[in-house]
């Protein structure tokens, strides 16, 4: 856990890792090498944490390793400030990242560094290979800005070596950057793609083998011994093997140091050893968890729910992209990082992508739970980064507030459509939109028991709490009213289950058997038994109507061609919540009318 990190941004270079993870035996074989990019192997096109033994974090769309590294080095900064005392520096490593032309030029990688230049994040150590080529050529097609003097902007420490073959100049830098604690730093490395063959400086060499003759006639300037391919002088065999055992001794010392913490400071080290586990409390029977009342918006009881959650996990930290007040995401008495690095909560500013970004370094790098926050419209732009969380499974919470036209006057550009469809069809993710807050308790519990990334969808306005709502919500899917004998199921989520509820009963006053369905999650639903899928959507009823103030298209897999999804494909409009709810045909008097066309 006390290890450093390292994270290639730059994760077209992935043959870089894999070779140094092979020759320092991270368990990655010589034919997993000559395996590259084929399908099964362990070396695939772009790094894959979890697939790759030493693999830090999946990379390839460029700069989100730079956005990652930084929610490493806030993890490491946390860890240290609650857990070290004096002799005993539980957690003291850095956290590199090596980046390209290319990371710097994608937005992604701005706000991260702005962030970790606030943060003053002084473990943090990116290595920018500037080689001034990209796909299409010279960077000076495109990219000719003085990114040192950005970065001295930022608040890093920025320094330049000339000749990336300089290992003496590389090593002064580290040792330049670890002594000023009080900033990230960026050392910036000139260097030359394909440096030592016959296409050095063409982007030729970016992404297309170098030929058997320019691999040769490279191996003979970089006065590499004339050998069959793959095969590794015992030289360097014997050097490595040297600077492995080294390392071990440093673990060594670190794991008896540990030994003598836990004898010394008891009561830290078994919160320390409750935070590495991840331990769980028994939520599902935690009467308190699930206690609400009255009319609420979920927002609120997310609100809630985090800071129950904060009570029983000793680990949970996260924060808001600015908008914690709207998003109900305060931890409240529990400081914030960058007040105190003991802190829980972070201010990520109005940065969704940065602050995703590093919420997927935070999970990787282990031994604390975290969330994020932001209007659900705006995860259109952290969207690239919960894909990667996804991707690596990571068990970050996304709180996705004001989820549907109830947004209300601040109009179409704030009021999310097609971001329920566009969730529900992304793999690996969990979404969940709760109907009142006992729901919320339910998705909370969902998320906090996956090894994937959770989407809670949450409302501006405020719910009812409903009688029949609770822990069957952990089944995706559940019956909140019934008939005998049903002719007409109707399903809802969120807001709207509200709305069909109130329609069931005027269809039912008019003596239609109807049941009702709530669905906060198509996923947890989706991994039900068919046999209680069956039981709460029976195939013999073929009358069905969705209701969701969103796109239609996903409801289709339940209601079938011959159902009805009453729902919303336009864009949205300015105006107080309930009138939009009314314009866009989401009330009760609508669905019951498109419910008897079906009749």
């Amino acid at each position: 856990i006390n290890r450093d990190r390292f994270v290639l941004s730059a994760g077209h270079g992935s043959m870089l890792l894999y070779s140094l993870l092979h020759l320092f035996n991270y368990g990655l074989p010589m034919d997993e090498l000559k395996s590259f990019r084929q399908w099964g192997s362990q070396t695939p096109g772009h790094p894959e944490y979890g697939h790759t033994p030493g693999v830090e974090m999946t990379t390839g769309p460029l700069g989100q390793g730079i956005g990652a590294a930084v929610g490493m080095a806030i993890a490491e900064a946390h860890l240290a400030a609650r857990f070290n005392e004096d002799g005993f520096p539980v957690f003291d490593h850095y956290t590199y990242a090596l980046a390209g032309d290319g990371c710097m030029m994608e937005g992604v990688s701005s706000e991260a560094s702005s962030l970790a230049g606030h943060l003053k994040l002084g473990k943090l150590i990116v290595f920018y290979d500037d080689n001034e080529i990209s796909i299409e050529g010279s960077t000076d097609l495109a990219f000719t800005e003085d990114v040192g003097k950005r970065y001295e902007a930022y608040g890093w420490q920025v320094i330049k070596i000339a000749d990336g073959n300089d290992t003496e100049a590389i090593a002064a830098a580290l040792k330049e950057a670890k002594d000023d604690s009080s900033r990230p730093a960026i050392i910036i490395v000139a260097t030359q793609i394909g440096y030592g063959s016959p296409l050095v400086g063409s982007a030729d060499t970016h992404g297309a083998p170098l030929g058997e003759d320019n691999l040769a006639a490279t191996k003979i300037t970089l006065g590499w011994p004339e050998s069959e391919p793959f095969t590794v002088p015992a030289v360097l065999q014997e050097y490595l093997a040297a600077k492995a055992n080294n390392m071990q001794s440093w673990q060594d010392e670190w794991n008896n140091m540990l030994k003598r913490y836990h004898n010394d400071y008891p009561d830290k080290a078994a919160e320390l050893d409750q935070c590495l586990r991840m331990d769980l409390p028994d939520l599902l029977n935690d009467e308190a968890f699930w206690e609400f009342e009255g009319s609420s918006a979920t927002r609120a009881t997310s609100g809630v729910c985090l800071n129950r959650l904060a009570k029983r996990l000793p680990n949970l930290i996260g924060g808001s992209a600015d908008l914690e007040p709207s998003t109900k995401t305060e931890i409240k008495g529990k400081g914030w990082f960058d007040e105190d690095r003991k802190g829980h909560n972070i201010h990520f500013g109005v940065r969704e992508f940065a602050m995703a970004a590093a919420a997927n370094g935070i999970a990787l790098h282990g031994g604390l739970r975290t969330f994020c926050s932001t209007f659900f419209i705006f995860s259109d732009y952290l969207k690239p980064a919960l894909r990667l969380s996804a991707l690596m499974k990571l068990p970050v919470i996304y709180v996705l507030t004001h989820d549907s036209i109830g947004v209300g006057e601040d109009g179409p550009t704030h009021e999310p459509i097609e971001h329920l469809t566009s969730l529900r069809a992304t793999p690996d993710i969990m979404v969940f939109r709760p109907a009142d807050g006992k729901e919320t308790a339910a998705g909370y519990i969902a998320a906090l028991q996956r090894q994937s990334p959770s989407c809670l969808i949450l409302s501006r306005q405020n719910l009812p709490t409903l009688e029949q709502s609770g822990p069957e919500a952990l089944k995706g899917g559940y019956i909140v009213r019934d008939a005998a004998n049903p002719e007409l199921i109707m399903m809802a989520s969120g807001s709207e289950v509200e709305i069909t509820l109130a329609a069931a009963e005027k269809l039912s006053a008019e003596g239609k058997a109807v049941r009702v369905v709530s669905m906060p999650s198509f996923e947890l639903f989706e991994e039900q038994s068919d046999e209680y899928k069956e039981s709460i959507l029976p195939s013999a009823v073929r009358r069905r109507v969705a209701v969701e103030a969103g796109s239609s298209l996903s409801w289709y897999r339940y209601v079938g061609l011959d159902g009805i999804v009453v729902g919303m494909d336009t864009f949205g409009a300015s105006a107080p919540g309930k009138v939009l709810f009314e314009k866009f045909g989401l009330t009760p008097d609508n669905v019951v009318s498109k419910a008897k066309s079906l009749f």
